[in-house]
C-alpha cells in the first residue's frame, strides 16, 4: 500500500472538505444530512439521509360499530399497522362494547356520531346537545374516555352552537361515496384522483365492500408512501380542515 507524502496531504484534506460543503449546501433546502463513512481501502463514502416528511392521509368510518364488519376492518389494519378514526353512533354501541375495546387497544381514534344519526342543524340546539352528550356519555361508560372529536352527520353543524364541553367537529375532504357505489372500484378511483397529502377521507364500516376498499387503499397508499395517522393528528397542521360549511 502506497503511502500519501506529507506534503500531498493538505491537499486531498482541503479537496474532500470542499466536496462535503458543496454536497451539504446542495441539499441544504431538501433538509438532508450528509453522513460520511469510510469504506475499505481507504475509499470515502458519502450517504445522504432526507428528512423530509412523507406525506399523510387519515382514514376515518362512521356510523359504527357493525358486529360484522367493523371487527373484520380492525383486524385488516391491526395486521398492517394503521391507525384510523371512528366516529360511533351511540344506539349501535350497545351488545358491541368489545368492538370498542378492541378500538381502543389497537390506538384507533374514537370520536361521536350522535345518538341516532340526526342532522344537527335540522333540531334544537337543546336536543342536538342530548344527542352529543348521550352518546359522550356511553363511549365514556365503555372505555373510560370521553371523546374530544365530532363528525356532525351529513356534515352538518350549527354554526353557533355551544357545547358546555369542548368538542372539535372533524369533517373530510374526500367523500369515497361507499355507501352509495358498495363498489370497490368506484371507491378506489374517487381516492386515486382526489387523495393529497393531509386528506381526510371519509368512509364507512358498515358494508363488505367498504371494508375491502379501506384495506385496499391502505395498501395503494402505503406503496405510494403515504403514512396513516388518526384524525387529530392532521387537524393540528390543517386548521381549514375544521372550517364549518
Amino acid at each position: 500500500m502506497k503511502h500519501i507524502k506529507p506534503a500531498v496531504l493538505p491537499f486531498f484534506l482541503l479537496l474532500a472538505g470542499l466536496i462535503l460543503t458543496e454536497l451539504l449546501i446542495m441539499n441544504r433546502d431538501l433538509r438532508t444530512r450528509t453522513a460520511c463513512a469510510v469504506a475499505g481501502r481507504g475509499m470515502l463514502s458519502l450517504v445522504q439521509q432526507t428528512m423530509e416528511e412523507p406525506p399523510r392521509v387519515a382514514l376515518t368510518f362512521d356510523d359504527g360499530p357493525n358486529s360484522k364488519y367493523t371487527p373484520m376492518l380492525l383486524e385488516g389494519l391491526r395486521k398492517r399497522n394503521i391507525l384510523a378514526t371512528f366516529f360511533l353512533v351511540g344506539e349501535n354501541i350497545e351488545g358491541n362494547e368489545e368492538i370498542l375495546l378492541e378500538m381502543q387497544k389497537d390506538g384507533h381514534l374514537i370520536g361521536n356520531h350522535t345518538w341516532d344519526h340526526v342532522q344537527l342543524d335540522k333540531i334544537s340546539r337543546e336536543k342536538a346537545l342530548q344527542e352529543i352528550q348521550k352518546t359522550n356519555n356511553r363511549i365514556y361508560e365503555v372505555t373510560g374516555v370521553y371523546p374530544s372529536y365530532i363528525r356532525p352527520p351529513f356534515g352538518a353543524w350549527q354554526k353557533d352552537m355551544e357545547l358546555p364541553f369542548t368538542m372539535l367537529p372533524v369533517f373530510w375532504d374526500i367523500d369515497t361515496l361507499d355507501w352509495k357505489s358498495r363498489s370497490t372500484d368506484s371507491i378506489l378511483s374517487i381516492v386515486r384522483s382526489q387523495v393529497h397529502d393531509g386528506s381526510i377521507l371519509l368512509m364507512h364500516d358498515s358494508y363488505q365492500s367498504s371494508v375491502d376498499a379501506a384495506l385496499m387503499i391502505a395498501d395503494l397508499l402505503t406503496e405510494q408512501g403515504y403514512d396513516f395517522v388518526t384524525a387529530d393528528q392532521l387537524l393540528t397542521l390543517q386548521k381549514h380542515l375544521l372550517f364549518i360549511p
